[in-house]
């Protein structure tokens, strides 16, 4: 039963990417009254937003996104209460370096049992803490269905209809009035909407030109890489830290994450593969769909190598192997606002490792400027979808702490 509004008074909003974005957007967006249809290529969650670490820290961001962390994290802590979530917990955070093993650094935790050089405390409990992906993102499009009437259309979305200026001198903005969609079998739809959200992670850039933009309005760069998972290790469901690991003569720079069933999970493998070429990520292409996004399996030795110095248990083969692209635009920062030219339509992408964190208050921010006008939370004047920053060299655009690099940096 809807909370706020009648059927006949409701926005109608389209939100296309079933990420965490696109989930805590229609959330959000249903909590205040719209009607959200949701729109999803694959699964809710099929792309990283179920396959990231979901590591979460409070005071890690700095300048713009101070903010963003800060408030991204109280909101994590509620909805883990508000949505039942077995997987969030707080956690301490450890930076730990293999070599010639020290006493005391090897007291860190029981199971750090190998060589272990350095071990020091990163961060700290309640500042630190771990989430399943797949778990908030599937319980934040679930919430929306079952609590505020969203529905979930499994399609490929093709471009947009929108109204033309009332004369071709007008400067007045467009407006989208529908959604175009390839679903089963073949068959287009055309979504109706008053509003449309873009929340499609990496392959968002492909839909400037929709809006009558340039290719590369969005510059977001995929980065995709490899993880690795051992499964149900009990020493470390009994004694979890998250650790941020030194970088390995063999490219590794392991940030590794315990969950909550005793899953260690590891990114920061090496040999990322940037994508670039939008032609990779439209139909056709090798990275077309969040299933088609191929692990790549030469860096798998090598992080059990080093994953397996530091510990006993991580010595044998990981039990999965998966991969997932994040979209990083060339300053690390996110697009979100109103899309140029379009009085309807609006972006939100390119949210780098920090996705998941950030996925509850963006959503909600999302849902602020979209049906109340401004975005009150949290100032996302520097996230601008039209801001256009020269492109960056590549570096510097991992996670950090304040404003020192943290873990693999792209």
């Amino acid at each position: 039963r809807m909370s706020t509004t009648s059927a006949e008074q409701q926005r109608r909003v389209v939100v296309l990417g079933g990420g965490i974005q696109g989930a805590s957007a229609a959330y959000h967006l249903g909590k205040k009254g719209a009607k959200v249809t949701l729109v999803e290529l694959e699964s809710v969650g099929s792309a990283a937003s179920g396959k990231a670490g979901g590591f979460l820290a409070k005071d890690w961001g700095s300048g713009p996104t101070a903010k963003m962390h800060t408030e991204s994290f109280r909101m994590h802590q509620e909805l883990a209460k508000e949505l039942g979530l077995q997987t969030f917990r707080e956690i301490e955070t450890l930076s730990v370096a293999s070599g010639r093993p020290s006493g005391k650094a090897k007291r860190m935790r029981s199971w750090l049992d190998g060589d272990v050089a350095k071990a020091s405390v990163l961060d700290t409990v309640p500042n630190t803490a771990q989430v399943t992906p797949l778990e908030i993102t599937s319980a934040l499009a679930g919430a929306a269905v079952d609590k505020y009437g969203a529905e979930i259309v499994y399609g490929r979305a093709l471009g947009v209809q929108s109204s033309a200026p009332a004369s071709p001198s007008s400067s007045a903005a467009k407006e989208v009035s529908g959604v175009r969609v390839q679903v089963a079998g073949n068959e287009v739809k055309v979504l109706p909407c008053d509003d449309l959200l873009i929340a499609m992670g990496v392959w968002s850039t492909l839909c400037a030109p929709w809006f009558d933009l340039p290719e590369n309005a969005w510059p977001i760069t995929g980065i995709k890489s490899t993880h690795v998972i051992w499964k149900e290790r009990k020493e470390v469901q009994e004694e979890p830290a998250a650790l941020f690991c030194g970088q390995e003569a063999n490219g590794t720079h392991l940030e590794i994450y315990p969950r909550s069933n005793g899953d260690l999970y590891a990114c920061g493998i090496g040999g990322s593969d940037y994508v670039e070429d939008r032609a990779r990520l439209a139909v056709g292409g090798d990275c077309e769909a969040p299933s088609k996004v191929a692990a790549d399996l030469r860096r798998v030795e090598a992080a059990n190598a080093s994953a397996g110095k530091l510990a006993s248990i991580l010595k044998p083969p990981p039990d999965h192997v998966g991969a997932c692209i994040r979209p990083c635009p060339p300053d690390a920062l996110p697009f979100m606002g109103r899309i140029a030219g379009h009085a309807n339509a609006y972006i939100s992408a390119g949210h780098n490792c920090w996705g998941i964190l950030w996925g509850p208050v963006s959503g909600l921010l999302m849902a602020e400027l979209m049906l109340e006008g401004r975005a009150k939370t949290v100032d996302i004047r520097a996230f601008s979808p039209d801001r256009f920053l020269p492109r960056a060299s590549r570096g510097g655009k991992g996670r950090k702490m304040g404003d020192v690099d943290v873990g693999e940096q792209w």
